[in-house]
């Protein structure tokens, strides 16, 4: 009987995640997944990155993750989303070639001490008292688990709707995990059924390219990860955009009575931000068009995703709707789009460590917590992989704050709020974005990744390279000035309309809306770009980056006013009865993640910190 510390079932974003970051922590490791071949497979679009996205993906990769790292071993284009706005909400798109990702993740799992990877499928979980013992494969081999991490995607109990046919399926190509979804329908966890789909392959020498708009990638080209450089980019291409028109939507329209959504077959809810173009035609009846990229599946792949047009109607209706599209007149389907129903726990059962709280040991990340997307699975996937291992250790969770990153802000709002659709992160969901940009979360945790043992040598010299450059440049730009009527100024003026009337710093000219670090004077060569934007940022916005820490302050002493597991919210004088379930069911752990909890008023709040204050005067005397 094989024995290991942290076993994580599940090789896709999340599972690749926690059992490297376990690994490099120093645990003994094992990943089991039905096909070793499919290890860090993108089963929908090879893209990385987006709005709210690209924050989880750094976030990751600033804690030692793979994701990042991959991606630009693979990327094929890239743009910068929102570049004309604040630096808080702009967002890099990687488009990937989906071998090379593959592969590049399945070298960096190769090459990870501490990890044994196990090709088998896992039909049963044995708990007793409570607390994760074992599991038993297929095979009917038991493996012993002190920690066990749950990443099973769309595999829980999948089924794969094409028009009004559907059958068994984790995505096209794999089964669905029957067996194991039976056994944890019987963990006194909420379970439920999601819905995600994915649009038809098209061959792309079927396709007339001269009909569609081109969308060239970004030059400068960017990076995802901290530590990539340009050498090891693959060769970059072009997107495609086109559009529906009235007659896609009236062959969509002629053919609802056969989607499996709207038939009621499917009773999962979708996504609501990345719908079904039937969704989308449905639901924004007034729109005669919506956006479609066409986005090639790698360099040497002949097939087309055409982003936009995520369908499960029947094959023959697929077909009418691509070939009614400027540019798909003629296009061939080499696979067609399908919907996928699969099993969910609602995450109001987790503790934010991402452990359950109801089996002690068992942690679960990704799609089975009712998220969508690869960016939100890999944050899961790292920090359960990690809090496993800090439990294993007897250590504290690492329990990152709203304040502190997105991946807080994620873990936070499912354990909190949980979930009845796919959530999918958007930069509007953080509170202090401003603090918490894409260009800074280095900054915010690579020191916390070194501490925990997760950072590698290239990450912190990466890391304390840019700090101390960004450092010494502020120095400068705090120290040198400009003045009037100096060939520096005039220059100035011409690229930004800036006119100087007396001498300023560098710094407090960077302050002004027009003015970017690019336009100044005496700009030190070699420095990258993410310590330039790290400086922009912490000058323009510095007096709203400090409202911001005064708002984060207030927020800690909420955040550090706890709440006992003990307290009897029936005897809290002055909330309401539907207030009083809420917080009986949640059991939040402090006065700031009551305060999160939907229809928990800041009048309720009050009445239950006069409750606490009163309980403790009381056990005081």
């Amino acid at each position: 009987m094989d024995k290991f510390e942290i076993v994580v079932i599940g090789g896709g974003h999340a599972g690749v995640e926690a059992a490297a970051a376990a690994a490099r922590m120093g645990a003994h490791t094992c990943l089991i997944t039905h096909s070793v071949e499919r290890i860090g497979e993108m089963s929908c679009n090879p893209a990385i990155g987006g709005i709210g996205k690209s924050h989880l993906a750094k976030e990751v990769d600033a804690l030692g993750g793979l994701m990042a790292r991959a991606a630009d071993k693979a990327g094929i284009h890239y743009r910068v989303l929102n570049s004309t706005k604040g630096q808080a909400v702009r967002a890099t798109r990687v488009q990937t070639d989906r071998d090379l990702y593959r592969q590049a993740i399945q070298k960096l799992i190769n090459e990870q001490r501490n990890l044994t990877v196990i090709e088998s499928s896992v039909e049963d979980i044995i708990i007793e008292q409570e607390e994760v013992r074992s599991i038993l494969t297929d095979k009917g081999e038991a493996i012993v688990a002190d920690r066990l991490v749950l990443t099973t995607g769309t595999f829980l109990g999948g089924v794969m709707h094409t028009g009004l046919e559907q059958k068994p399926g984790g995505r096209v190509g794999d089964p669905s995990s029957i067996k194991l979804a039976e056994r944890l329908r019987r963990l006194p966890l909420p379970v439920g059924r999601l819905k995600t789909g994915t649009p038809p392959r098209l061959h792309k020498d079927t396709i007339d390219w001269s009909k569609l708009s081109p969308q060239p990638g970004d030059l400068p080209t960017p990076l995802l990860s901290y530590v990539s450089s340009n050498q090891d980019r693959p060769k970059q291409v072009e997107c495609f955009m086109t559009r529906t028109n009235k007659e896609t939507h009236k062959i969509i329209r002629g053919s609802l009575d056969k989607s499996p959504m709207y038939s009621g077959i499917i009773e999962g809810a979708g996504p609501r931000y990345c719908p079904s173009i039937e969704d989308k035609v449905v639901r924004f009846s007034e729109r005669d068009s919506h956006q479609i990229f066409a986005e090639p599946e790698g360099l040497n792949s002949d097939l087309i995703y055409p982003n936009g047009i995520s369908t499960s109607l029947p094959k023959e209706a697929q077909e009418d709707l691509v070939r009614s599209i400027k540019g798909f007149e003629e296009a061939q389907i080499m696979r067609p789009g399908y919907a996928i129903e699969y099993d969910y726990f609602n995450p109001t059962g987790l503790k934010h460590s991402l452990e359950t709280k109801c089996t002690k040991g068992l942690y679960f990340a990704g799609q089975i917590n009712g998220t969508t997307g690869y960016e939100e699975a890999a944050a899961q996937g790292l920090i359960a992989g990690i809090n496993a291992t800090l439990s294993l250790y007897k250590k504290e969770p690492l329990i990152l704050g709203r304040h502190e990153a997105y991946i807080g802000v994620l873990i936070d709002d499912l354990v909190s709020l949980g979930t009845k659709e796919p959530y999918r992160m958007f930069t509007s969901r953080a509170e202090y974005r401003l603090i918490m940009r894409e260009d800074n979360a280095d900054m915010r945790l690579t020191e916390k990744g070194v501490e925990l043992g997760l950072v590698q040598e290239d990450l912190w010299e990466a890391y304390t390279n840019k700090k101390e450059a960004a450092l010494r440049e502020l120095t400068r730009l705090e120290k040198e000035k400009i003045l009037p009527n100096t060939e520096a100024a005039r220059r100035l003026e011409d690229e930004t309309g800036e006119k100087l009337s007396t001498p300023k710093t560098l710094k407090e000219l960077l302050k002004r809306p027009k003015v970017l670090y690019d336009h100044l004077p005496g700009k030190r060569k070699g420095i990258k770009r993410n310590a330039v934007d790290e400086i922009e940022a912490s000058v323009k916005y510095a007096g709203y980056i400090e409202r911001q820490k005064n708002d984060i302050q207030r927020l800690q002493k909420n955040e550090n006013t706890k709440i006992p597991n003990s307290v009897d919210y029936e005897n809290v004088v002055g909330l309401s009865n539907e207030v009083k379930q809420k917080l009986s069911e949640a059991r939040p752990q402090s006065l700031a993640r009551a305060s999160r909890l939907p229809g928990v008023t800041p009048a309720a709040i009050s009445l239950l910190m006069v409750h606490l204050k009163k309980e403790r005067k009381r056990k005081a005397s």
